[in-house]
Parts: structure tokens; sequence; C-alpha cells
């Protein structure tokens, strides 16, 4: 599959390239020149040194002519002249041409065509090149002949550092990005989800510009074609929901919603392994096989099995491998336009119901908002859960304002009659220390209900502060833990909960309240 491709245009003059190696020849040369393992069950495992995440503060966006308006800048897109980018862009090159080979990989973002970005890695790593197999989709030998030049470049020498003393860079670690020159500039760190996400972040911004909504969520689809958007941060159960033995799997991280219909973003899966275990998670520990990267974990050294509780090196464990390793993965990945938006909460405070219908616009106030809660105890000094916004449930991501994908959220909705759920698996019964954590069992019943449209005309009752309806029946699930304030013993401390987490709310909308319209100020709660 690999062919010959020219690196001259870029000022890479190295002679040996490995081009789109197939995964075997990667390990070898992952094992004979990095060092890198087998494990126990054929995955490839490596180290990605002293970064073992991504670098959020080390990222930068060029501030260029024809983009700077676009632009949400801020704490997440931190402007970049393009000088500086320039002096980066060449560092990155002096280091490659230092190598003696050279590792690329030719592959897409978005599995409908007519959305489709051809991009193209270049490392020195064969870990590298072989977890943007994983999470690029696999061109053909076809399509790869045919390739020609990509629509965005990415330059990977983080191995070696970044220079403190060019204007906008601030530490050893440079994660630059300039859509105008359509080039993504890694150094400082080997951490490989960083090349990810830098994909993610160049469709947040192309996407959006053509009308086509960009979004991190998985998506499943059921039987009849009926296809569901499943938004969380991380202990929502984002991933343990999505992947439904009844329904298939288009994707379990980025997604964007065309005209045409939902499609996948990546050819591969990203998932954490920390404390993974075959019972909880059987389809990730099944596909951790042959093609499959591990980073960072750590495995005993005769018999080469993992321990994944074993977070000595990092909390952040992780594995890549072909979607096409989860048994039930649609592939192309690609389904129509979505029915259900599940909005997915875990929140500690214990004042959220489980199940909430949204109209479009309180949708687009809590698809802003992004809403969890970590439990108390998880951090020193943390005696009371504490809120957690982070918006459009992926702000470190995001490249427009988060009121633009909103819209074309509320728009897409609108369009196709699609409904929206906000689902919280956290607390009932009191906030944590007191009530107790929404079984599994029920949340699960809640996701087959409103696949099977049980919840669509069941009698609700309006919730008193955030004002959406809340069905006081559901298959499976006892009423008396859908109304929240009915489950806790104190009416008066539930009351003053849930006008704190409201007040919380309200406090961080603040920061978005300028791009945001009427409609979606006046759908979050009444204080």
């Amino acid at each position: 599959m690999a062919m010959d491709v020219e690196l001259k245009q870029y000022g890479i003059t190295v002679e040996t390239i490995h081009r789109n190696l197939a995964p075997a020849d990667l390990y070898e040369k992952a094992i004979t020149r990095a060092g890198a393992q087998i494990n126990s069950t054929g995955a490839l495992a490596t180290l990605s040194g002293e970064k073992t995440g991504r670098s959020p503060k080390d990222k930068r966006i060029v501030d260029g002519v024809n983009t700077s308006d676009d632009i949400w800048w801020g704490d997440v897109n931190i402007k970049l002249k393009h000088d500086s980018f320039t002096k980066l862009r060449a560092g990155a090159v002096e280091y490659l041409n230092s190598r003696k080979y050279l590792y690329v990989l030719d592959g897409y973002a978005g599995w409908d065509p007519e959305h489709q970005l051809k991009v193209r890695v270049i490392c020195c790593q064969a870990y590298h090149a072989l977890f943007m197999h994983n999470m690029l989709i696999r061109p053909t030998a076809e399509q790869l002949a045919e390739f020609g030049e990509p629509d965005f470049v990415i330059y990977n020498s983080g191995a070696t550092a970044a220079d403190p003393d060019i204007a906008g860079v601030t530490s050893k670690t440079s994660v630059a990005l300039s859509f105008e020159d359509r080039e993504f500039v890694l150094l400082g760190t080997q951490y490989a989800g960083e090349m990810k996400k830098g994909v993610f972040t160049v469709m947040n911004y192309l996407m959006p510009k053509i009308g086509v909504l960009s979004m991190h969520c998985s998506a499943n689809e059921g039987s009849e074609g009926d296809v569901s958007l499943f938004f969380g941060l991380s202990g929502t159960g984002k991933t343990t929901l999505s992947a439904d033995p009844s329904r298939a799997l288009i994707g379990d991280d980025e997604h964007c919603w065309s005209d045409n219909g939902v499609f996948n973003i990546e050819g591969g899966c990203y998932a954490k392994t920390i404390d993974l275990s075959a019972e909880k998670e059987p389809t990730i520990y099944s596909a951790i096989r042959f093609g499959a990267v591990l980073e960072n974990i750590v495995m005993d050294p005769q018999t080469r099995e993992v321990d994944y509780h074993d977070s000595s090196i990092t909390e952040n464990t992780r594995t890549s491998y072909p979607i096409e390793f989860i048994p039930n993965a649609k592939t192309p990945c690609v389904g129509g336009h979505s029915r259900n938006i599940i909005l997915l909460t875990c929140d500690a405070f214990g004042v959220l119901p489980p199940v909430s219908k949204l109209t479009p616009e309180q949708a687009m106030y809590h698809f802003i908002s992004g809403y969890t809660a970590k439990v108390a105890g998880t951090e020193m000094g943390v005696t009371e859960p504490q809120a957690t916004f982070s918006a459009c449930f992926g702000a470190a991501f995001l490249v427009w304002h988060p009121a633009k994908y909103a819209e074309l959220l509320a728009e897409k909705m609108q369009r196709h009659g699609s409904s929206a759920w906000l689902v919280n698996t956290g607390w009932s019964g009191g906030a944590y220390g007191t009530g107790a954590r929404m079984q599994l069992a029920y949340t699960r019943g809640i996701i087959d209900a409103i696949h099977s449209d049980e919840l669509a005309d069941v009698p609700c009752e309006t919730d008193p502060v955030f004002g959406f309806q809340i069905p006081t029946t559901c298959p499976n699930v006892p009423d008396e833990i859908l109304l929240p304030w009915q489950t806790w013993e104190d009416p008066t401390a539930f009351k003053e909960t849930a006008g704190k987490l409201a007040t919380m709310f309200a406090r961080n909308f603040e920061n978005y309240a300028a791009g945001a319209s009427s409609e979606i100020l006046e759908a979050g709660p009444q204080i």
C-alpha cells in the first residue's frame, strides 16, 4: 500500500519516507527503532514521554487576515502572529530534516465524501503513524494512488522543543494551528492525542463555516435507521450508554451533522483505559488487540499483561484502535438525521431529574452550558459537589463562539423534528454523601424509552426552577424517582440546593450572553 510521496514542497529533503505502512510494518519499526513492546493481547504498547496528556495552555491559533473575525478568541483560542507560526514551522521542518527516515500517513477526516478532508501527517515515530492510521479514515490503495495534495498538513516534531524566544510561545511546548496555511505544527510534546484533537479543531472551524454542525459526541443508530447523539463530559456515561448491543455504533467521539445526515469524523476510537475491565467495558477491552495502540500503560515484564489499575505513569492511560474492532460498528460511519439528542450530565447535587424533555431553546442553553459535577472528595479540600461547565460539551476544541454551534443544533432539530433530552446519571434523593447514584439499569431504561418513543406523549410536570418538562412515568423506572424534589427528605434543602445550582448556571452563562439570542437567554433557569 505504501507509495512514493514527495515532501520537497514542504522544505523536507529526507530521502527515506515510509508512507502509509501496514500496521505490521509499523509494529516492527516501533519496536526495533523506538523500544515499543507488544502486550499479551497483541497491542503495541508505547510511551509518550514527558507529556502524557494534551497541553491546552500551549495551543495557539494564527490571527489571520481572513479568519480573525471568525474565531472566538480567549483562553481556548489564543492568538499567534503569522511570523511566529512561520518560525515554529521552520523549527519543526529543521528537526524533521535531521532524521534518517520519516513516516507519512495520508488519510481522511469525515466519512461523508461531500465534506471529507484530506489530511497528511508527517512524523518521526512509527507509533504516531499507527495511531493516526487508526484515527483517520484509511484510504484504499486506489484512493492513496490518487490522493494528491492534502487539504491539511500536520508536522509532528514533538521530540524537539519549541523556541520560547519566539513571540507568543511561553514554554518548550507549542501546539500551533494556521487555518490560512492549512498547517498544524507540534513541538515539545509526543502525546498522540494532540494530533487527533488538532484534526477535530480544524473540522470545528471548517464545517460550521459551510453550515455543517461539528460535535463532540457519540452516535448510534437503531434498526429503523433512527440516529441518536450522546453529548456528555467525562464520567457521565456517554461511552457506556452509546455502546448499545441493540444499536449500531456510528462513532464514539467526534461527528458532524450535514444536510445529508450524521457522519463520524474519525476512522477509529480513542478510549481511556484506567481501571478498564472486561466486565465494565467489554467492547473496549476486546478491541485491544493487534493493530491497537496502548499509551503509557504498565505491563508485567514477564507476561506482558497490562495492569489497567496502575496509574504510576499517568491517570490518562489510553488506547486507539480502528472502529472495525467494535463488533456492532456501522461502516461507512454515516447515518440519517438525528431523531434524538441526549445531553448527559452527572449531577452530584441531586437536583436535576433522571430525564427531562427540552425545547429547542432549552437544548441550546444546556448545550452551551455543558454541565456536569465532580463529587466531593476527588480533590483536597472539596467537601461538596463542584459544578463543571464545558461549552458544547467540548470547549477546549471550539473555534467559533459556542452560540454558533448551538444555533446550528437548533436549526437542524427544527428542520428534522428532532427531540432533545437531558438525562441525569448522577444523584437522586439528595446530593453526593446523602443521596444515591442513579442505577445504570434505570438510565438504560430511560434511553430505551426515548428510542422506542414511549416518552413522547407521557404526562409531564414543569420543573419549577429549570422550566423543562419532566415525564412522570417511564417504563422500567420507578415513578417515585422521576420528580427529584419528591425524593428528598427535606424539601427546604432541595429548594436551596436547586437555587444554588441555578445560580451557578446563570453565572457560567454570563461568559456567553453577548453572543447568545434572547430566546437562548430566556431558556435558562429562573432564579
